[in-house]
């Protein structure tokens, strides 16, 4: 059986609203529910092909400085 992840994540938030979504990136992250990290995984993808080098740079810095830090 072949699963298409991401297909099945955009399908199942297609008809979200942005509080909708919202809510369900901060539940999973203040939960540190495992299962969800493939969903967060499929919404930064999107964020990150739909973002100018100017958006990556800013994404590419938060990350590296927080994880530098040992913050998560």
């Amino acid at each position: 059986m072949n699963i298409d992840i991401r297909k099945n994540i955009i399908n199942n938030f297609k008809d979200s609203s942005k509080d909708e979504i919202n809510d369900s990136i901060s539940s999973s992250i203040k939960e540190k529910d495992e299962i969800t990290l493939p969903g967060l995984g499929v919404f930064f993808e999107i964020l990150w092909n739909n973002s100018d080098e100017e958006k990556k740079n800013y994404i590419l810095d938060t990350i590296s400085s927080n994880i530098k830090e040992g913050s998560i």
